[in-house]
């Protein structure tokens, strides 16, 4: 028996008494994962990503693990329910526009000191500071300046990376660090750099041979330039603000490699501890598939084909068959390329499917981490061959936050 034909006869047998479609987290890999991102991270904190977790009490689970400290959120509304829930050190990864919540936040010294807000514009001081509720609204708002990692060549006519921060140069994070330094009410805090086209890009793309070299070569350059920008960004932020608290960088692609650079004092990364199917394709790291979801077969319309009941759940992204999810389990199915994963009803082929019966499970594995929290408002923790809890996913407990 395959090692991966023992996980599938775990997991029928621990789900053996719910019916599907049901997610679970096998955490002997979940833990595992943490270790190997800890390993990686070499002694510097790794922060929790928790848009590709999504799931307070797996949070929770990772933060009790040596090597992990700190909450990187994905929404403000979000952020301030994570510290209202007992977690004391929440970034958040994107501006927001929610002038209700930063009402909230500027209100409450209790989130004012848990939530640190990111910033990349003078503008978004002045929402936070329209925000203000009169007498309430005083409290200093903590502040992490994002820089834009992206690798520009041929004199910027060639860009490579995620379109986010405007801030690129040193020169132009230190000028809005001193715009927020002379602003009443703020405090700069920390410093962000994710590097996307490194730490979420694999470079080892089954059967594209000279793509993936390509990749390799890219990410290499990119690693390159960013490791001197970035310690010069540093540089000069320090200069303005000599008690900066952190200096945030990476994800779960490229943790070892920025860990190695002095300037960065933490890492981002969250998706290894699910390692969802885009992360198989990296040379640097493998981990361990931990979540998954299971659909039950509905129909056998014919030999060689079964029919399960939905499962078509596409990650964002740009539109291509890498964002759809995977049957995992048993080996050898795929999809019809007429039908692809459907809303209502996915049929497989492949000779596994001769051996299905209606109400057995087909195992999945989704593109992307965190987003799978998104369709079930449970996961059932599975140890061995038996689950032993039954979590509620942020849709779980009444939050959808994007």
């Amino acid at each position: 028996m395959t090692a991966r034909a023992a996980d599938r006869a775990r997991y029928d047998r621990a789900t053996a008494h719910l019916d599907a479609p049901v997610a679970i987290v096998d955490l002997e890999a979940f833990d595992a994962n943490a270790d190997d991102l800890v390993r990686r991270a070499g002694g510097k904190p790794v922060r929790v990503a928790s848009k590709s977790v999504r799931c307070r009490a797996l949070l929770e689970r990772a933060l009790a693990r040596d090597g992990f400290a700190g909450v990187m959120s994905f929404t403000l509304a979000e952020s301030l329910w994570l510290a209202r829930s007992g977690f004391e050190d929440v970034l958040l990864a994107y501006p927001s526009a929610d002038r209700a919540g930063y009402a909230e936040l500027t209100a409450d010294p209790k989130l004012a000191s848990a939530v640190t807000v990111m910033v990349d514009d003078v503008a978004q001081l002045d929402l936070v500071d329209a925000a203000r509720d009169g007498d309430g609204g005083g409290e200093v708002v903590r502040v992490c300046l994002e820089l834009d990692t992206s690798l520009r060549l041929l004199g910027g006519r060639v860009r490579v990376g995620a379109r986010r921060s405007p801030l690129h140069s040193p020169a132009q994070v230190a000028d809005l660090a001193r715009a927020v330094a002379r602003r009443p009410g703020f405090e700069v805090v920390g410093i962000m750099a994710y590097e996307g086209h490194v730490a979420g890009v694999g470079d080892a793309v089954a059967g594209h041979p000279f793509r993936s070299r390509a990749v390799r070569l890219m990410q290499a350059a990119a690693r390159r330039e960013l490791a001197e920008r970035r310690a010069a960004v540093v540089r000069a932020v320090r200069a303005v603000v000599p008690g900066l608290e952190f200096v945030n960088g990476g994800g779960t692609g490229s943790v070892q490699h920025t860990a190695a650079e002095d300037a960065v004092t933490e890492i981002a990364a969250g998706s290894g501890l699910y390692v969802p199917r885009l992360f198989d394709n990296y040379t640097s790291f493998s981990g361990r598939p931990a979540a998954l979801f299971a659909q039950p077969v509905v129909r056998r319309p014919g030999v060689g084909v079964v029919t399960v009941l939905g499962g078509g759940y596409p990650a964002s992204g740009a539109a291509g068959a890498d964002r759809l999810p995977v049957p995992y389990l048993p080996e050898g199915l795929r999809y019809d390329p007429q039908e692809g994963p459907g809303e209502v009803q996915t049929p497989l082929l492949g000779s596994p499917a001769d051996d299905l019966l209606i109400g057995d499970k087909v195992w999945f594995r989704h593109a992307k981490a965190g987003e799978l929290c998104e369709r079930f408002d449970a996961l059932h923790l599975v140890e061995g061959d038996a689950v032993t809890a039954t979590v509620p996913t942020y849709r779980g407990e009444g939050h959808t936050f994007l």
